[in-house]
C-alpha cells in the first residue's frame, strides 16, 4: 500500500513538471530551432552586403564570425531564460564560468587578440603572398582565431593569430615591384664582356623588365672555385616576377651555348705525385 502511494506520488511530480516545464521546455526548443536558422540567414545577408559595399576582404570573415557568435550567446541567453532559470545566478555562474575558462584558453585569448590586432595594423590581407612560422602561401582568409593560406600547390595552411601577429614575417605583395637577382656562371677565359652584352641583350627583349627604380644591373659577383660569377638584378612588377625568373634562366642557357660561352659545373684538379 504505501508503494502504491509513493508511486502516486511520484507520478504526480512527473506530470507537475511535465505541465509546468513540457510547455517551456518544447518553447525554448523551437525558439533556438527557429533562431539559429534566422541567424544563418543575417551571417548569409550580412555576407552579401560586405560584398556589395565592397569592404575589406579581411574584414569580412572577421566581422562575420564576430556577429554570428554575438547573436549565439543572445540566442542562448533567451533560451535558458525561457526554461525558468533565474538570469541574475545565471550571469553570475556565467561569469565564474568564463574567468575560469579564460585562464584555461589564454592561448586562444592571444589567438584572438592578434587577430584584432592584424586587422588593426594590417601587416597583411587577403589576396597577399607572405612567409610566416615556416609556412608559405596566399592569405585566403582571416578569421577571428586564425588565418588560413592557400600554397602554390593547393594545400590549405591554419596558422593562429597569436604568433602571427608576434612574430616576423615576409610579406611579398606589399610592394607593387620586386627585385629579380641572378646569378650566372661562366668558364674561365671565356669573354666576360661577350657574357655581358649576352645578358644585357636579353634584358632588353624583355619587355616585362623596367628601369623604376633602377635600371638593370650586371657584374662580376665573384671569382668562385669552378667559375666566374656574374650577377644580374633587374626590376619588374610583382606579378611578373616568377615569369622573369624562369625564363631568363632558359633563355641565358640557350644564348650561352650559342654564343660559345660554357656554363662550368664544379670539378675539382687532382695532381698525383708519385
Amino acid at each position: 500500500m504505501e508503494n502504491m502511494e509513493n508511486l502516486e506520488s511520484i507520478s504526480k511530480q512527473i506530470y507537475d513538471l511535465i505541465v509546468v516545464y513540457g510547455p517551456k521546455l518544447i518553447g525554448a526548443i523551437i525558439t533556438l530551432i527557429v533562431g539559429m536558422w534566422v541567424i544563418s540567414i543575417i551571417r548569409s545577408a550580412l555576407r552579401k552586403r560586405f560584398e556589395k559595399r565592397n569592404v575589406d576582404p579581411s574584414l569580412r570573415g572577421f566581422l562575420n564570425s564576430m556577429i554570428g557568435i554575438g547573436l549565439k550567446i543572445m540566442l542562448w541567453v533567451s533560451v535558458i531564460g525561457m526554461m525558468g532559470v533565474q538570469m541574475t545566478s545565471f550571469i553570475a555562474i556565467l561569469g565564474a564560468a568564463g574567468l575560469a575558462v579564460g585562464m584555461a584558453l589564454s592561448g586562444t585569448l592571444q589567438n584572438f587578440a592578434g587577430g584584432v590586432m592584424i586587422l588593426a595594423f594590417k601587416p597583411f590581407k587577403v589576396g597577399d603572398y607572405i612567409d610566416a612560422q615556416g609556412h608559405a602561401g596566399t592569405v585566403s582568409e582571416i578569421q577571428i582565431f586564425n588565418t588560413i593560406l592557400k600554397t602554390p600547390d593547393n594545400k590549405t595552411i591554419i596558422i593562429p593569430n597569436g604568433g602571427l601577429s608576434t612574430g616576423s614575417m615576409v610579406n611579398y605583395s606589399a610592394e607593387p615591384k620586386r627585385r629579380v637577382d641572378f646569378v650566372f656562371g661562366i668558364a674561365y677565359g671565356d669573354n666576360v664582356d661577350k657574357a655581358k652584352e649576352v645578358l644585357l641583350k636579353l634584358i632588353k627583349n624583355d619587355s616585362r623588365i623596367i628601369n623604376d627604380p633602377a635600371e638593370p644591373f650586371i657584374a662580376v659577383s665573384e671569382l668562385a672555385d669552378s667559375s666566374v660569377n656574374l650577377v644580374v638584378r633587374v626590376w619588374a612588377d610583382a606579378a611578373n616576377y616568377w615569369g622573369i625568373f624562369f625564363d631568363m634562366n632558359e633563355k641565358v642557357y640557350k644564348a650561352f651555348a650559342e654564343e660559345g660561352i660554357n656554363i662550368p659545373f664544379p670539378q675539382m684538379d687532382v695532381h698525383i705525385q708519385k
